[in-house]
């Protein structure tokens, strides 16, 4: 179950429990609270585990993209100190050289910046269900200080009910 659906649950068992008479409090079975409160627990870590998993692969993109750029300069740069020794071909072989560097730099360039707008698209959705999580808390915890400040009201023996209409 998703941690938001067990805050769910948890705002719905507070919001349908019985009310203390003459007090904001209200009674919950603490045995399925605990068990809910550690579901929620026990999920929590999990999304947490994801978030950094990603931050960890992003971090994995980003070494095999620069190996792979560190590569790709390396060969340029080989390809290019091999047709510089060449006297007849000298201007078109720089030129070719400077170009794969170009191209490689460029490659590298492109790589860093999809890896970082997967990343960003991630944490942004971690973002966004930690967000939601919390305004469900403070939601689920706003509701229950008003049913705590509004109380319950149960007419004693010697008063008598208010008259309906």
């Amino acid at each position: 179950m998703d941690p938001l659906d067990r805050i769910d649950e948890i705002i719905a068992m507070v919001e349908g429990a019985r009310n203390v008479p003459m007090s904001r409090n209200c009674m919950l079975d603490r045995g399925e609270m605990i068990g809910v409160l550690d579901e929620l627990r026990a999920e929590l870590p999990g999304e947490l585990r994801r978030a950094g998993a990603l931050l960890d692969e992003r971090d994995k993109i980003l070494e095999s993209g620069q190996r792979e750029a560190d590569r790709i300069i390396a060969d340029g740069e080989r390809e290019h100190a091999r047709l510089v020794s060449m006297n007849e071909i000298t201007v078109s072989a720089e030129h070719e050289a400077n170009r794969i560097v170009g191209e490689a730099r460029s490659e590298a360039q492109r790589l860093r910046e999809e890896v970082d707008d997967y990343v960003d698209t991630a944490l942004a959705n971690f973002e966004q269900f930690l967000t939601r999580a919390l305004a469900s808390i403070e939601r689920g915890r706003d509701k229950m200080h008003a049913l705590r400040e509004i109380g319950s009201f149960v007419p004693g023996e010697d008063e008598r009910p208010l008259p309906t209409f």
